[in-house]
């Protein structure tokens, strides 16, 4: 009976360690950063907003994109092989990200001061400006932001959290005059519902959104004037962007984005999605390049 307790004895003790070290490899699982999580598990999660052509689900739930695909290349390059999309509203991005709902954000947004203070962005991946569009025929004549400003009786609509909101106040619109609303496809619904008398948002998006749409009764304004304001033409570049905290994740990723440029690849990506060669933002363009547009 003695040797039996012992022996029982003995097991305990082995289970105790068996269980102790399996402790020890969870903590050491919770302390690897985000690119050595992402690179172990073998996919990055990251974070849209179904703004086409930056970033959206097709019908068939694929995730794709100016963004995603470039985003995809560069993580293929990296040794992440898969991507997950989590799908939310373009002003709950950042908060998210920051919140650890997903790795990094591939949706098409503008790199901005305020922003940079939140996030961390890799080097830009295109530069843009607004667009508009309003009924067909343009009725009250609108080819710029100062043109709604001057008449107090035009409402606007635009995609909360997007940086066309400043641009409009920053023009002389006035806040009663803009509806904002929670992505880009119900900028075209205000339109179509008579809501409002026109939206705003990058030219790109509007093109494909009106695209889709198919309405003969909306149109965009080609020859719309984009503002300056303060000697400053209100466009920026957009990227991906990163948790402050994950600085060898941006860094990696910038190194994979730089190459891609060089090869031709990410102007290759620009074209399949209908933007132009003048809104590619090439290999010497940095992030703190975007910043000083501002």
């Amino acid at each position: 009976m003695k040797r039996l307790s012992m022996i029982t004895v003995l097991l305990l003790g082995l289970m105790i360690c068996l269980m102790g070290c399996g402790n020890d490899t969870s903590s050491t699982d919770a302390e690897l950063s985000t690119l050595e999580k992402i690179k172990k598990q073998g996919y990055v999660t990251v974070g849209f907003a179904n703004e086409a052509p930056y970033a959206y689900a097709t019908p068939d739930g694929k995730l794709t994109g100016l963004n995603v695909e470039i985003a995809r290349e560069v993580f293929k390059n990296m040794g992440i092989p898969e991507m997950d999309g989590v799908l939310t509203e373009f002003g709950s991005l950042i908060p998210g990200l920051k919140a650890g709902r997903f790795d990094v954000i591939t949706a098409g947004m503008y790199i901005t001061p305020e922003r940079a203070e939140e996030v961390d962005f890799a080097d830009p991946e295109y530069q843009i400006g607004g667009a508009l569009a309003v009924k067909a025929g343009n009725p009250l004549d609108l080819h710029s932001y100062e043109d709604i400003a001057a008449n107090p009786d035009v409402k606007v609509a635009t995609m909360a959290g997007g940086q066309e909101y400043d641009w409009l106040l920053a023009a002389g619109v006035s806040k009663d005059q803009i509806e904002t609303v929670s992505d880009q496809p119900s900028v075209i619904s205000a339109l179509q519902a008579g809501r409002v008398d026109c939206g705003t948002m990058t030219g790109p998006a509007m093109d494909t959104l009106i695209e889709n749409a198919n309405d003969p009764t909306i149109e965009r304004v080609m020859d719309f004037k984009i503002s300056v304001i303060d000697g400053k033409k209100q466009a920026g570049y957009g990227s991906s962007a990163f948790r402050k905290e994950d600085d060898d994740l941006r860094e990696a990723y910038n190194a994979e984005l730089k190459k891609l440029k060089e090869s031709g690849r990410v102007a290759e990506i620009h074209k399949e999605f209908g933007f132009t060669e003048s809104e590619y933002a090439g290999p010497e363009v940095t992030f703190e390049d975007a910043l000083n547009v501002w």
